[in-house]
């Protein structure tokens, strides 16, 4: 190879994908260490486009998005070329950014040979952006973008060429985004439609934890659900209420990753009680915003956080859930005024108190309250935390049916039980008493 050559090849691996970190790629195929890949050439779109889309990527949403990017200091070579396919299969989400130059690169080629071939999978979610070319001069090769390919095909393998063309052809065909005719060129709003589409597509994975041990709350989903489904054009305000244990959190939690995929902003403050009595409400002012919108800003006093939380929401679908408050100038602090939020939002409440939900200046939409599960509930948590089955072994059956009637319908009561029943240790109903309280 000629120096001219040595160049061409060395240009040709330069701005290709790569890792914003270097961590060990698994050597299963189906494992997937990565939410979404960015395929691009590097000269074209590096610091501009693809910058923009990669930093809104990694900090929006309450759980990281781990975003496979341009990286110059990987090795480049064999190496580089099968760290850069695994890392592909390695992914759940593919964005191809064909730009102008894309196939003038032999590696952007192979990586979008390779992406092709995982879109043939339903693991495998491919999401092309045509950035200022046209699809039908990706797949016919004409054009400036036709122009880059022809070339510099000198430099390519026959294999490259071949398998290249095809593969040009098939995302041409692709349901994707032209940037010049999406929103008249506007490329901020295509990057907000693409993380948008990214976050539905992860939905599932950014869902709050739950126990598997549900029991009896298919009715309260269903009727604060029917609440939500039909005000969907005013910000609204669920509460629930009702004494500690009881299970508001977890039915909170299941309401709010049932919304979640219809959000682009979301955010989950749990256990605001602790945490404005240890912290000060101030922090979770900080902590609303940062999971809204990332700032580098510190808020240090309410009045400030106020401010900006009105600043940072405006124009923005939210959905946030606001655990375990019990006093009135937390939730002020956090979401006082309807006029905070744009058409659409949600914001669900938990606390013991529903006098704060009566008195709250934002007016809450709908108040639920939920109360101690039924001695057939009741029975049926304890046996599937206690005996991992719907029912207890006849041996246990007597104590069981004791410690339900001791504790009463409280699901916390019930687990705490069930813990010291299921460490082997002696229960009597005075130690269950102990737990209740």
């Amino acid at each position: 190879m000629d120096k001219g050559q040595k160049s061409a090849e060395k240009e040709s691996t330069k701005g290709v994908s790569a890792p914003s970190f270097i961590p060990q790629i698994p050597s299963g195929r189906n494992s997937s260490q990565y939410d979404v890949f960015l395929s691009f050439r590097g000269s074209d779109t590096r610091k501009a486009f693809t910058d923009h889309l990669y930093n809104s990527l990694v900090n929006i949403g309450i759980v990281p998005i781990c975003v496979f990017r341009d990286d110059n200091n990987i090795p480049i070579g064999k190496e580089f070329g099968s760290y850069i396919l695994d890392a592909i299969t390695c992914s759940r989400i593919l964005i191809l950014i064909i730009s102008e130059n894309y196939a003038s690169s032999k590696w952007c080629l192979r990586e979008l040979i390779h992406i092709m071939d995982c879109s043939k999978s339903t693991s495998h979610i491919v999401l092309p952006i045509f950035y200022k070319v046209n699809p039908s001069h990706v797949r016919y090769l004409k054009g400036s973008f036709g122009e880059a390919f022809h070339s510099s095909k000198e430099h390519f393998d026959e294999k490259d060429i071949q398998e290249g063309q095809r593969a040009l052809s098939e995302v041409s065909y692709l349901n994707g985004w032209e940037s010049e005719k999406f929103a008249n060129g506007h490329e901020g709003e295509l990057v907000k439609k693409v993380i948008k589409t990214v976050l539905d597509k992860l939905g599932r994975d950014f869902q709050l934890n739950v126990t598997k041990h549900l029991v009896g709350i298919c009715d309260h989903v269903n009727k604060i659900r029917n609440w939500v489904d039909t005000s969907a054009n005013d910000v609204r305000m669920i509460g629930i209420y009702g004494m500690g244990g009881i299970g508001k959190t977890t039915l909170a939690k299941v309401i709010y990753n049932g919304l979640s995929n219809d959000f682009e902003y979301r955010s989950f403050l749990s256990d605001i009680r602790e945490t404005a009595h240890c912290n000060g409400i101030h922090h979770l002012q900080n902590q609303l915003i940062k999971e809204i919108e990332p700032t580098e800003r510190q808020i240090w006093n309410v009045d400030d956080g106020i401010n900006v939380i009105q600043s940072r929401l405006k124009g923005k679908k939210a959905l946030i859930l606001l655990d375990d408050i019990d006093h009135l100038n937390q939730l002020n602090a956090l979401a006082r005024d309807r006029k905070w939020f744009m058409t659409g939002s949600t914001i669900i409440v938990t606390t013991r108190y529903k006098a704060i939900l009566d008195q709250s200046e934002f007016k809450v939409d709908y108040k639920y309250e939920l109360n101690e599960l039924d001695e057939v509930h009741s029975l049926l948590l304890f046996n599937k935390h206690a005996f991992h089955m719907d029912h207890s072994s006849r041996e246990f059956e007597d104590i069981s049916r004791g410690i339900i009637s001791t504790m009463g319908g409280l699901p916390l009561a019930l687990e705490r039980a069930n813990s010291q029943f299921t460490c082997g240790r002696t229960v009597d109903f005075i130690q269950v008493r102990e737990l209740k309280n």
